[in-house]
């Protein structure tokens, strides 16, 4: 029997039906996310992780995807700076700082914000400790010390509140392993984010990742430091602190007029030529240590920090947001006591959660090998301006930067740039083709995506077909139903896929007569667990011939 042909918008099959060419299974999760950094002590009031808690749907409709928290650990007394001490003077890996509230609450916070298809990291100190954490009597071979047998802080460093470890003790790295994994089994948690990572042997990074990817195979790794060496040690992401960090870097000279856009574009492809596609870098603005150390992007960067943070979001990488940046945070947060953030209404509020919002549908922007490529595009000021496509499966974006303070009128080279968009913030359509131009004032920027062609179903004829194949409604929350017709009796098949081609659910495999049919899916998998938020595809299957179509949950 010949099975009819079934029209549906028909998009590429082979990043649909491929595995990822990476071991680091991260990537069926984070592929698409953005970082947000918790400062809890200064987020509420209350400074609870209960109180923060109320802060999740917020965060969540915003585009956050994952939440890293500085440390959550009791901070010592001993030699304690301020009035609250430091997060990164740790007293007791494995416990929790009262003032936040209790493991139990911890727990509690993780399991929302799983429920909100959100992931939650942690702060992980391996390098030292406060003069009073619990190893000091237990274990005060694991320390460094001086001629005089006193322990001291980390060589090179005015720390006063804490000391250096010393991993030449194969009891220390044991301990800090079980005590990592202790919060993997205990808390169900999604990572860690290691600081001082060069201050710790290389060695033993390769050891704890390996062991904690047996516990938890998905598990996301972050190390604070900017070299190559890591992503071969198996973390699956590192700082770009040459684009930005410790009060200087690339975004600082461009504001400064030291560097231009040539130098970005230089350094850029420099990241995508040196790092692995299965490896994120991560970009930012601002952090905890440049909010309080090296001051607001206000300071840093003037009128250009709203570009700076829109660049920041759209280029190859893993963005990162700290706490109170949607809200203009225009104070440096005391470090040691208690500086609340002054929770305002803010035009970055709304600019962060369209773009966060794009990142999270947009194939392009996805990071690592998942998003499109950045190519430059020429202009006829390639000094000041920084024009930029990224290109996947059939999602494109076109960004366009200017990078001074002068309004300049531009031209552009090349035709990699021609479609038709619309402007992700203005909300109106756009088309560029041979010979267009665009005017920006100082520090400000377009960015485009292209837009979706039409949705009518196209017959052998070229004229639009009667409905055939389609998902109503798309987007849709928890439920949505999958509509098709078939012409005589023919065998079906109907399947759900995530955006990494991994099968989520047969929806039907069997014979269906003539006329229409609906099939509901509830957003869940075989297994009757629901699905996390994000792209997902149903593929229709008749004889040979298989069509697909993409849909979007949002929860």
């Amino acid at each position: 029997m010949k099975y009819s042909k079934i029209y549906c918008i028909l998009l590429l099959l082979v990043f649909l039906f491929s595995t990822p060419s990476n071991s680091q299974s991260h990537q069926s999760w984070s592929y698409n996310k953005i970082i947000y950094e918790v400062n809890v002590r200064q987020y509420t009031e209350e400074g609870t992780f209960a109180a923060f808690a109320a802060h999740l749907p917020r965060l969540r409709d915003m585009g956050v995807g994952i939440l890293w928290f500085m440390p959550i650990h009791p901070i010592g007394e001993q030699n304690r700076l301020g009035s609250l001490g430091s997060y990164y003077s740790v007293q007791n890996y494995l416990d929790v700082n009262q003032e936040f509230g209790t493991l139990e609450d911890f727990k509690d916070l993780v399991d929302t914000a799983h429920s909100m298809g959100m992931y939650v990291i942690i702060d992980w100190v391996a390098n030292h400790t406060a003069w009073d954490n619990t190893l000091t009597t237990t274990h005060p071979d694991w320390y460094t010390k001086d001629s005089y047998g006193n322990f001291v802080p980390p060589a090179g460093t005015n720390w006063t509140d804490v000391i250096d470890l010393n991993y030449s003790q194969q009891g220390l790295r044991d301990y800090m392993i079980d005590a990592m994994q202790y919060w993997v089994e205990q808390a169900d948690i999604d990572g860690f984010r290691c600081d001082a990572v060069s201050w710790v042997p290389l060695d033993f990074w390769q050891t704890a990742i390996t062991e904690l990817k047996t516990l938890k195979p998905g598990l996301f790794m972050l190390a604070e430091d900017d070299g190559e060496q890591y992503q071969d040690a198996g973390f699956d992401i590192s700082y770009s602190w040459g684009y930005h960090g410790f009060g200087d870097g690339l975004l600082n000279k461009v504001y400064k007029d030291i560097n231009t856009a040539n130098d970005l574009w230089n350094y850029l492809g420099n990241e995508q030529n040196a790092f692995s596609q299965n490896h994120y870098r991560l970009h930012f603005t601002a952090n905890h240590d440049e909010n309080s150390w090296y001051g607001t992007v206000f300071e840093q960067f003037g009128n250009a920090a709203e570009a700076f943070a829109a660049l920041t979001s759209v280029i190859n990488g893993m963005p990162l947001l700290y706490s109170g940046e949607e809200a203009g945070l225009d104070k440096r947060l005391a470090f040691f006591d208690k500086d609340l953030i002054d929770w305002q209404p803010h035009p970055f509020a709304d600019m962060y959660k369209t773009l966060f919002t794009l990142k999270k549908d947009n194939q392009a922007l996805w990071n690592g090998g998942n998003g499109g490529k950045l190519t430059r595009i020429g202009t006829t000021n390639n000094y000041d301006i920084f024009a930029f496509i990224r290109e996947k499966e059939n999602d494109k974006i076109f960004a366009v930067f200017n990078l001074c303070p002068n309004t300049i009128n531009i031209t552009f080279s090349g035709s990699k740039h021609f479609d038709r968009y619309a402007d992700a913030l203005a909300m109106d359509s756009v088309s560029f083709a041979k010979g267009s131009s665009l005017t920006l004032a100082g520090w400000k920027y377009k960015i485009y995506h292209k837009e979706a062609a039409t949705t009518g179903i196209i017959d052998e004829s070229g004229t639009p077909a009667s409905l055939v194949c389609q998902n109503y409604p798309n987007p849709f929350n928890m439920s949505t139903a999958i509509l098709f017709n078939v012409t005589d009796v023919q065998k079906v098949s109907l399947e759900i896929y995530n955006s990494l081609g991994e099968k989520v659910k047969t929806l039907y495999s069997g014979y269906t007569a003539p006329g229409a049919h609906s099939f509901a899916w509830d957003s869940k998998n075989d297994a009757g667990y629901a699905v996390t938020s994000g792209v997902y595809f149903f593929k229709l299957t008749s004889g040979g011939e298989s069509q697909v179509q993409k849909m979007m949950l949002l929860r």
